[in-house]
C-alpha cells in the first residue's frame, strides 16, 4: 500500500512550501493539491492555482510524485492544459500524476458564467476532455471536433518525460465515467459514494471497486494493471483523527484491493481539521510498514 497526502493551496507559498518538503521527508509516495478556482466555503479565504503550486513543489522536492486531485473541464481546455502538464512533467523530471475528473457543480461550474449543463452533457464533456487530452499528449499533431471542445493542429512537442504520456488517475463513480477510467486510466480514484455512517461509506467503496473491476473486464484490461486510489477523507471520520484509525483505514482499503490511500494534511480548522502530531506519528509508525 502506497500512501499519499493532499496539501490544499490555501497558504502563500512562503508559508506552505514546508508542508511539501515535509511530505517528502515523511516518506509519502505522492502529494496532491486540489485543482479549483475556489472550493466550498474556503472560496472566501486564500486560494492559489494548482499548476504553479505544483511547479513550486516540484522545485522544492526531488523524489515524491505530484498530482492534481482532480483537474476538470470546468475551467480547463485540453489544448492549453496539455502544455501546462507537459511543462510540469518536465520541471518535475517525470514525477507528475494527473488526476482528472468531471468537475463539481458548485463554484467552479458557475464562476465563469457559462451555460448550465445537463447530467448527460456533463458526462459528454468529461469524455471529450479525457479523449482530447490523451490524443494531444500521445500524438504529434491533433485536430479534433467535438460538441464541447475543438482543436486545430495542436502540437505536443517535446512530449512528456513519462512515456507515452503522464499517467492519468481518473475519478469515476458512474457507469460512463468508470468505463472512461477503464479505457484511459493508469489509475482510478474514488471518494466512495456516501452511505449511512462509516460502515455504509465503506460498503459504497467496496461496491464501486467491484464495478470498476467489471469495467476493466469490459475494456479487456487486466485489473492488476491499473492502480486504485482511495481518497479516504470522504468518509465521515477524518483519517488522521488518530493513529489507530488511520491504520485501520489503510487495512480496510488494502483488503478491498486498493493500491494507494490518500489522506489530507491537517488544517487548523474547518475542513480536515486535525492535529499535526497525529500526522507525525502516522508518518513514523504506520507509513513505513505499509
Amino acid at each position: 500500500m502506497r500512501v499519499g497526502i493532499v496539501i490544499l493551496a490555501d497558504e502563500r507559498w512562503r508559508d506552505g512550501r514546508e508542508r511539501w518538503r515535509r511530505a517528502e521527508e515523511y516518506g509519502f509516495h505522492h502529494a496532491w493539491t486540489y485543482d479549483h478556482i475556489g472550493w466550498r466555503d474556503l472560496v472566501d479565504g486564500p486560494w492559489f492555482d494548482a499548476v504553479p503550486t505544483l511547479t513550486a513543489a516540484a522545485l522544492s522536492t526531488s523524489r515524491i510524485r505530484l498530482g492534481t486531485l482532480v483537474a476538470s473541464p470546468n475551467f480547463r481546455h485540453p489544448v492549453h492544459f496539455a502544455r501546462e502538464v507537459t511543462a510540469l512533467d518536465d520541471i518535475s523530471e517525470g514525477r507528475v500524476l494527473l488526476g482528472i475528473g468531471a468537475g463539481g457543480r458548485d463554484y467552479d461550474a458557475n464562476v465563469l458564467g457559462g451555460p448550465k449543463l445537463s447530467p448527460r452533457a456533463w458526462a459528454d464533456r468529461f469524455a471529450e476532455f479525457v479523449e482530447l487530452l490523451d490524443a494531444i499528449l500521445t500524438g504529434d499533431r491533433t485536430t479534433y471536433t467535438g460538441e464541447h471542445y475543438r482543436a486545430v493542429d495542436a502540437r505536443s512537442t517535446p512530449g512528456s518525460v513519462q512515456r507515452p504520456r503522464v499517467p492519468f488517475v481518473v475519478a469515476a463513480s458512474g457507469r460512463r465515467s468508470l468505463a472512461l477510467a477503464a479505457r484511459f486510466g493508469q489509475g482510478w480514484v474514488t471518494n466512495g459514494a456516501g452511505g449511512e455512517g462509516l460502515d455504509g461509506w465503506w460498503r459504497s467503496v467496496a461496491d464501486l471497486s467491484a464495478r470498476f473491476t467489471d469495467a476493466l473486464a469490459a475494456a479487456g484490461r487486466d485489473p492488476s494493471s491499473v492502480d486504485r486510489y482511495l481518497s479516504v477523507d470522504a468518509a465521515p471520520v477524518f483519517s488522521l483523527s488518530s493513529v489507530e484509525y488511520f491504520r485501520d483505514a489503510a487495512g480496510r482499503a488494502a483488503e478491498l484491493g486498493f493500491t494507494d490511500l490518500i489522506t489530507h494534511w491537517p488544517r487548523r480548522e474547518s475542513w480536515y481539521a486535525g492535529d499535526e502530531a497525529v500526522l507525525d506519528a502516522v508518518a513514523s509508525e504506520v507509513v513505513p510498514g505499509l
